[in-house]
């Protein structure tokens, strides 16, 4: 597990993306509102897009069209006007989504804010956990003090442990090497 300060930041991280992306969807999806006198500005509703594989008309006339060879439609430049026109959706043609239904979309906004508000509370749980809140400088310098004289005692205990390890391995093999190999 990371430290408070490693999670601390990656909460704030975690924040910033949740506003990018509240104010990304805010900018892109929001229904456009109807000012009382004004011709609406909203885009119009996207047309149904036409079957993928419509059966050609019937009803050519005039030479509309394609010439025919002997082993198929000829080959033109030109597109033959009976093939029906491909009208993009409005995603398609600026790169952005279309509006959301104002319902959905005021949906949208209480679920967006309701996770910044919980990220928010994390975040302020975390600083209240940090060490030092609520302390003052000089309880926190005596602590420190408390600390390194424990640190000390801890280190002189370690040290004497390792010294009995030492004397342990010594006698240990000066057992070994007193003793013969049987056969």
């Amino acid at each position: 597990m990371a430290d408070r300060l490693t999670q601390l930041q990656d909460a704030i991280d975690n924040q910033l993306t949740l506003m990018y992306a509240s104010i990304n969807y805010i900018k892109t999806r929001h229904p456009y509102g109807e000012i009382p006198g004004q011709p609406s500005q909203a885009p119009p509703p996207a047309p149904l897009p036409a079957p993928p594989h419509a059966p050609p008309s019937q009803s050519l006339t005039n030479g509309d069209g394609p010439a025919l060879e002997p082993n198929g439609p000829a080959h033109s430049a030109a597109a033959p006007a009976a093939a029906p026109v491909q009208e993009f959706s409005l995603e398609q043609r600026d790169g952005s989504p279309p509006p959301e239904r104002p319902d959905a979309f005021n949906a949208a906004l209480h679920e967006l804010a309701r996770d910044l508000v919980l990220q928010e509370q994390q975040i302020e749980l975390l600083i209240n956990s940090l060490p030092g809140l609520g302390n003052s400088e000089v309880s926190q310098e005596s602590r420190m003090r408390e600390l390194e004289a424990e640190l000390r005692e801890v280190e002189v205990a370690r040290a004497e442990a390792e010294e009995e390890r030492e004397r342990m391995v010594d006698a240990l093999g000066e057992l070994l090497a007193g003793t013969r190999r049987v056969h």
